[in-house]
């Protein structure tokens, strides 16, 4: 007899989304560094295309306005890229948002071994398990970084204006604008992934009795 049953893709979707719901308050803790790592990253980005954009726009006082906001324009440049500091900020905003992601996770991983235990007893197979925290981090990354995105865009703006002035909002790029919106959001769902896989491979090869055996 055939114990180990096959569970359609929607019903692992949606039993990631009730676990999500029942954790909301760790949930939200997990996506908290998440959401400001894709904002500091979409903060960076956002204010560097602002910046472009004033300056391919030719507008007169447009290159004193950048000098006095701080920005280095060297004679003829057509572009404006991010200093070598600003880089490691961001590659270091990264790395302590991925580090905190798989705290977290193998904390969450911790807390369900009754329920890991219960689900494969019941004849789940290491790749539910694997799929069902992956959706899990799929869903958190997503709504995480969509909300950094949106505050890091909206900082880059308020900020660009109080420093520079209005004149930014004539010369304002919006496709490049929404293509780092989108890069960071994508960054933020491949950190997540990342951050979740060595959680995730742990529960899944965990024994069903060494599981049951844990006392909560």
């Amino acid at each position: 007899m055939q114990r180990l049953v096959a569970l359609p893709f929607s019903t692992s979707v949606e039993i990631a989304y009730k676990s999500i719901r029942v954790r909301f308050f760790r949930s939200l803790i997990t996506t908290t560094s998440l959401v400001l790592a894709v904002a500091f990253l979409c903060y960076v980005q956002s204010t560097t295309d602002i910046a472009n954009g004033l300056l391919r726009s030719h507008i007169p006082g447009s290159i004193d306005a950048l000098a006095k906001a701080g920005h280095d324009v060297p004679p003829g440049a057509t572009s404006i890229g991010e200093t070598a500091k600003q880089q490691w900020l961001i590659f270091l905003s990264l790395l302590v948002c991925v580090v905190g992601i798989v705290n977290a996770q193998l904390m969450a991983v911790t807390e369900r071994f009754r329920e890991i235990g219960t689900m494969k007893c019941l004849g789940a197979l290491d790749r539910f398990i694997l799929r069902l925290f992956m959706l899990e981090a799929t869903m958190l990354g997503f709504v995480g970084s969509l909300a950094g995105a949106l505050v890091g865009l909206l900082a880059a703006l308020l900020n660009s204006a109080l420093i520079i002035g209005p004149i930014i909002f004539s010369s304002l790029p919006i496709g490049a604008l929404a293509l780092t919106a989108g890069k960071a959001i994508a960054t933020g769902c491949l950190l997540s992934l990342i951050g979740v896989t060595y959680p995730a491979i742990t529960a899944a090869r965990m024994a069903p009795v060494e599981a049951m055996r844990v006392e909560q």
